[in-house]
């Protein structure tokens, strides 16, 4: 049944990607239309997210921002699509690096690195990163349940160069690189919302009390990773600009959450910037009235 439903399935999702940028915006168009007008995909969880985020703006001012995200996030789909057959020379003028010499020079001093990001503009065409930087890329990705789906995203993600990681084994790929001294830069984006019960730290995010994922900062203490913080903005429709900003060299040197915190800033910061294209279809806050809960758990646990 797997297979059959990928015969079915791909060939069809290949043959679209092949259409040039311009015919895949005008399906965009239409697909928006009927997600945003006629079936209403969350956007009652969008419209949450927007108000709680930005109380200072009117419903009109909300609904503006929640029409352009919704019109980007379809985008994002047709983008995503398009990865499967998109040339080296076409990835290279739509989604371009301002400053890769900062992490080619970290390199060139031996640093293996964690690149920390969020879930905005268009993170899926981050795949091209080998074609700018010279490290070897190492990025996680989620196990699909169709192995014969999962063969075929994963190498088309590789294809320029990054070597893939299932989510569950990211750990274990640092460790072991960390311990045969392979250099590496490893794809970590920690905007998301943790489980409660695995929970290390709540802090403030966009004005809201959430758990925070701390993983990254963890990693980076425990394998000495340099950690930059990578931020896309949309220049225009199917055009993109990703700029690198070191937070630390010396990880060890910090206090807990502190590199956490500094992403965190760094992360309000673009999403204010451009608050149309971040994911706010995901339910990022879900566990904002958890704080006392996840407390009391802690006590329990230290009984």
């Amino acid at each position: 049944m797997n297979f059959l439903t990928f015969a079915i399935i791909y060939p069809i999702i290949w043959l679209i990607s092949r259409l040039p940028m311009r015919i895949l915006y005008v399906f965009s168009d239409f697909f928006f239309f009927i997600m945003f007008h006629i079936i209403g995909y969350r956007k009652k969880v969008v419209e949450k997210n927007l108000t709680m985020v930005f109380p200072e703006k009117s419903d009109k001012e909300i609904q503006k921002i929640q029409k352009k995200f919704f019109k980007h996030f379809v985008d994002l789909i047709f983008e995503s699509i398009k990865s499967f057959t998109i040339s080296e020379k076409e990835i290279l003028k739509r989604y371009t690096y301002k400053n890769p010499e900062l992490i080619n020079e970290l390199s060139k001093q031996g640093k293996s690195i964690a690149l920390v990001g969020a879930h905005q503009a268009n993170w899926e065409w981050s795949f091209s990163l080998p074609l700018v930087l010279d490290i070897k890329i190492f990025g996680a990705y989620t196990k699909l349940k169709n192995k014969y789906f999962e063969k075929t995203v994963k190498s088309s993600r590789s294809k320029f160069g990054i070597t893939g990681y299932k989510t569950t084994e990211t750990v274990k790929g640092i460790h072991k690189n960390y311990i045969n001294k392979v250099q590496g830069l490893y794809i970590l984006l920690s905007d998301q919302s943790p489980r409660v019960g695995k929970t290390h730290y709540w802090s403030n995010f966009l004005g809201v009390k959430v758990p925070i994922h701390t993983g990254a900062e963890m990693l980076a203490k425990k394998y000495d990773l340099t950690v930059v913080n990578y931020t896309v903005k949309k220049i225009k429709r199917g055009y993109f600009e990703t700029e690198f900003e070191l937070i630390t060299d010396s990880p060890k040197d910090f206090e807990d959450y502190q590199i956490t915190d500094k992403y965190l800033e760094i992360t309000e910061r673009n999403i204010k910037a451009q608050p149309e294209y971040y994911l706010w279809s995901h339910n990022r806050f879900k566990h904002k009235d958890k704080y006392n809960e996840w407390l009391e758990m802690k006590k329990t646990s230290r009984k």
